[in-house]
């Protein structure tokens, strides 16, 4: 998810906007407002990895207080409609978390909830995340019947030495029978696998993609093992693959998924025709969401500014907030100089970048805001472009990081 700056809000304050505060005449003029996402969190886990830095949480020893949680999903849903009121639902993702922890049952009530609230597009893709250590036989069928019409599962490795060393809770056998029953159950479904593991050699990193590719899988996500703040891993690091060894298993990996057909659309994603997520594509481009649960972000475009906000992190605070109406706990207009910035972290990770066209609608600023930058960027060979669209090059895919800096506010 899209990092916000923090803003001055404790955890036991939230804040409540009137949809007139957001509709107010302000520095921006926005010609017309960006497709619309929803994002839906479901915060625990069987056991948090160790190199895990999103908001999630151990399941209780006691059952997962499933129908509550939904109860106060729904009851934030209810509470922002009024700032979304008429605009179409692109896509939906359920994220944890490992959402697969709950019940069919439970995921047939939650998007029978939202449909009866938000106009879905015709053929809505609605994505969840599944692990292989929730993975039950025909579960993942009756998510399925639920409504789920794309299923992303948290393989990260076939080999039982590399997913013991990232403390995942399943084994290569329940890897391999979770994907198979994926694509048994699902048109279209994503794998992700994580490479420059700790003790992994290039070949081991080719074994894990060319198993992952005998299934046939339409999306895989490619995921550099990184050691984030605030994560087991950065008190204990492991030792991992020095910086040359894992450029050349992502190039490895490439290679594989290129002579398989899937083509690398963005920076972490490989798909083949007709199977590219969705939703994520969303985020990339700039489009809105609406992310609803413990610890979501929202990105949310109105008339005159861009606004983004984030939920209570903690579950069980954050049901007590949303079932009393106020789930919110940040909420902050991004300024001008932060807009260029903020579009370009996400828009040059797509390998086909971005039409300038596509930067004006969703910002509001002109392109000569962006326009010395766009100058340093191309001296360094760093982006391609023409009288209307914007590619990082071969270099700048590689390096994306220092391309997305020229961008940072005074610095250009």
């Amino acid at each position: 998810m899209i990092p916000i700056k923090p803003a001055n809000t404790t955890q036991d304050a939230a804040v409540v906007h009137d949809v007139t505060h957001y509709m107010r005449p302000g520095t921006l003029q926005l010609a017309a407002l960006p497709p619309l996402s929803l994002y839906v969190h479901l915060p625990w886990c069987l056991k948090k990895c160790p190199y895990c830095d999103f908001n999630s949480h151990e399941k209780p020893g006691d059952a997962l207080p499933e129908l509550r949680y939904v109860d106060a999903v729904i009851a934030d849903l209810e509470a922002a409609l009024p700032l979304i009121w008429g605009r179409t639902i692109h896509s939906i993702f359920i994220g944890g978390g490992t959402p697969s922890l709950f019940a069919p049952a439970t995921i047939d009530r939650l998007l029978g909830d939202i449909r009866a609230r938000l106009k879905l597009e015709a053929n809505c893709e609605i994505t969840m995340e599944a692990n292989p250590g929730t993975f039950e036989t025909d579960r993942f069928r009756a998510f399925r019947q639920a409504g789920v019409t794309r299923l992303s599962i948290g393989v990260q490795s076939f080999n039982d030495a590399h997913l013991k060393a990232l403390g995942r809770v399943h084994d290569r056998a329940q890897a391999l029978a979770a994907v198979e029953e994926a694509a048994n159950s699902f048109d279209t479904f994503n794998l992700d696998i994580m490479y420059a593991l700790p003790g992994q050699s290039l070949e081991q990193a080719g074994q894990d993609m060319a198993t992952a590719l005998q299934f046939g899988p339409p999306h895989i996500s490619i995921y550099h093992l990184t050691i984030e703040p605030n994560t087991y891993f950065a008190k204990f690091p492991p030792v991992i693959p020095e910086d040359d060894t894992a450029y050349a298993m992502l190039d490895h990996i490439t290679d594989l998924t290129g002579a398989a057909g899937l083509e690398r659309y963005e920076v972490s994603a490989y798909a083949r025709t007709g199977h590219r997520c969705k939703h994520n594509l969303n985020y990339w481009q700039f489009g809105d969401y609406l992310g609803i649960g413990a610890g979501a972000h929202s990105k949310l475009s109105f008339a005159h500014r861009v606004v983004r906000q984030m939920r209570f992190r903690e579950p069980r605070l954050y049901m007590d907030r949303a079932l009393a109406g106020n789930a919110v706990a940040q909420d902050e207009e991004v300024g001008r100089a932060d807009l260029p910035f903020e579009f370009m972290l996400n828009a040059l990770r797509l390998r086909n970048g971005f039409g300038l066209r596509d930067f004006t609608e969703r910002t509001g600023l002109a392109v000569t805001a962006i326009a010395a930058a766009l100058e340093e960027a191309e001296r360094k060979g760093l982006i391609e472009r023409d009288f209307s669209r914007v590619r990082p090059t071969r270099q700048g895919f590689d390096f994306l990081s220092d391309l997305q800096e020229i961008f940072l506010p005074n610095v250009s």
